[in-house]
């Protein structure tokens, strides 16, 4: 049988009513009789939180082609960003990626955009050709 309390004007608070709103400030209350704990709360706002982070996008789209024939070499050059505004001087040209790949006639151009929740955002100029 359980304990019933009745609660006077004398004695408003019993330790049963006290230990009762104890349990209930670390819950969260979702409808008149139901409570979540803050708990499980944090455990989906963390399991949010890393599926965000592992999410990101990659997209490869063609800049450019010429009429000189697709050659062996491939060059790239890449640059990094955070915020998508902070580049500390670094260069994705079409001119960089060629000489890394010491091209001198370009066929194909190419750039890669990847992004990461828009925090970190890396450009990579991929050039083919002689």
């Amino acid at each position: 049988m359980k304990n019933i309390i009745f609660v006077t004007k004398e004695s408003r608070w019993s330790s049963e009513t006290t230990l009762k709103t104890r349990r209930n400030r670390k819950a969260l209350r979702v409808g008149m009789y139901k409570y979540i704990s803050m708990k499980r709360v944090k455990m989906f706002i963390a399991s949010l939180a890393i599926i965000a982070t592992m999410a990101s996008c990659s997209l490869t789209m063609p800049v450019n082609a010429t009429s000189n024939t697709v050659g062996s070499k491939v060059g790239t050059a890449k640059a990094t960003g955070f915020l998508g505004v902070l580049f500390f001087n670094q260069d994705a040209s079409i001119k960089t990626a060629a000489k890394n790949a010491g091209i001198t006639k370009i066929s194909t151009v190419d750039v890669k955009c990847s992004n990461v929740l828009g925090l970190v955002v890396t450009y990579e100029t991929i050039v083919t050709g002689e």
